[in-house]
């Protein structure tokens, strides 16, 4: 099992500590010595103030904090949760990314979603009824952009001719796919290399627009579902990436005990899963690193432990 770190900014107001150079410098440091395989930020460019009081977050540019990171690292993979495509041309996105990867020596991920915050659609000229169209055309879009000279496309939301976007990436960067219904296990198949759901009980499902989803029955469920719609297409269900996101016990905190983590990372393994996503306290960058520590010592180095005694 991979572990990725989601920068701790994570509520409204957050630690000023947290958004200066030295700051992000530290938390992605520890999380690269803890042995977490990638890093990321969330995005949310304009959110509504009414969100933001009832339990949302301020965030960072994800592209221009993870390309400080980059600097500051050497193997960290650098994994946005998530960039909302619709925010974006998806030449920019796939400009932002190609930059990105390479300046990082080839270390990005895109990981996207479709978003569902509508008065930050609004802000930023959106249609948000639109929004399921535009990701289906970007994602086309990007890949191309990454692979391809000369891309000409006529769709609904975007057109180009003859463009070609260079430097690309000396290897296409994977793309993983946000969200826990049945189109995003389909986008999945149609134009990626990965699934992120997470967990989600009935309410914040509503809210987030997404399916229901929790770390058992739901998440089994939807990993055949998957499965399924590989084999339909040919493509191999085992060279997918499955990122969940939302297992109980967040790390630095009282509540948070490594044995019944491990537990549960090792039941999502045999699901299916290769990589959890997690956070750690932002009440201060000390503390922030500190649970970066401690996760790295009680789970990351165990699990690895773990995993040479079995096969020794």
């Amino acid at each position: 099992m991979r572990f990725i770190l989601t920068h701790p900014m994570h509520s409204h107001p957050y630690n000023p500590d947290l958004v200066t150079g030295s700051g992000v410098a530290a938390v992605a440091t520890a999380a690269e010595r803890a042995g977490f395989t990638g890093f990321g930020f969330t995005d949310h460019p304009a959110p509504p103030q009414r969100w933001l009081d009832t339990g949302g977050h301020d965030a960072l540019d994800p592209f221009v904090a993870m390309g400080y990171a980059a600097a500051v690292t050497s193997t960290l993979r650098l994994i946005p949760n998530l960039v909302v495509l619709p925010y974006r041309n998806p030449f920019l996105v796939a400009k932002s990314g190609a930059t990105l990867d390479a300046l990082s020596g080839g270390r990005f991920t895109l990981a996207v979603g479709v978003g569902y915050l509508r008065g930050e659609f609004g802000a930023l000229g959106i249609d948000f009824e639109q929004r399921a169209g535009l990701v289906d055309e970007a994602l086309e879009l990007i890949g191309r952009a990454w692979t391809q000279d000369d891309v000409t496309f006529a769709g609904k939301h975007f057109q180009a001719a003859g463009i070609t976007a260079h430097p690309r990436p000396v290897k296409r960067p994977p793309i993983w796919v946000g969200g826990n219904t049945v189109a995003a296990r389909r986008r999945v198949v149609e134009y990626a290399d990965g699934w992120c759901p997470f967990a989600a009980a009935d309410a914040l499902a509503r809210y987030t627009k997404t399916a229901v989803m929790d770390a058992e029955a739901g998440l089994a469920a939807g990993l055949d579902d998957l499965r399924r719609r590989c084999d339909a297409a040919g493509r191999d269900f085992t060279a997918i990436d499955i990122t969940f996101n939302g297992l109980p016990g967040t790390p630095g905190t009282s509540s948070f005990v490594a044995d019944a983590y491990l537990g549960e990372v090792d039941r999502l393994s045999r699901l299916g899963v290769t990589a959890v996503t997690l956070s750690v306290p932002g009440d201060s960058v000390n503390h922030a690193v500190e649970a970066i520590e401690e996760f790295g010592a009680s789970v990351i180095a165990a699990q690895s432990l773990t995993t040479v005694l079995e096969t020794s």
